[in-house]
């Protein structure tokens, strides 16, 4: 049976840094996701005008992409990243999900 040797802290500095990762790569695949979800809305409707319903249902996906940018910025943060820019860059972000980053959608049904 072989014992770890290393000092406690040392361990829990590993399981930290591992979960930090694997929080980075979750929140990267749901930005990744969310923004495929608006491109391919985008293609759908490349040739039409927008109805209203049509308009907020890209709307609310503006919003979730710039929610999940969001995310994955903190998290970055959190973790020493501070430049947001390779991400902008990587992932391509739009202008219109940059703007809403970080602001929390209202729910319509509220009011």
């Amino acid at each position: 049976m072989s014992r770890d040797l290393r000092p406690p802290v040392d361990i829990l500095h590993y399981e930290i840094v591992q979960e930090q990762a694997s929080a980075l790569g979750r929140m990267g695949r749901t930005l990744e996701q969310a923004l495929t979800r608006l491109r391919e809305f985008d293609a759908a409707h490349a040739q039409s005008d927008l109805a209203p319903l049509q308009q907020q249902a890209r709307r609310k996906l503006v919003l979730e992409a710039g929610q999940a940018l969001w995310m994955f910025v903190v998290q970055r943060e959190a973790s020493g990243l501070r430049d947001s820019r390779h991400i902008m860059r990587t992932y391509n972000v739009p202008g219109e999900v940059q703007l809403c980053m970080g602001l929390v959608p209202t729910n319509a049904s509220s009011k």
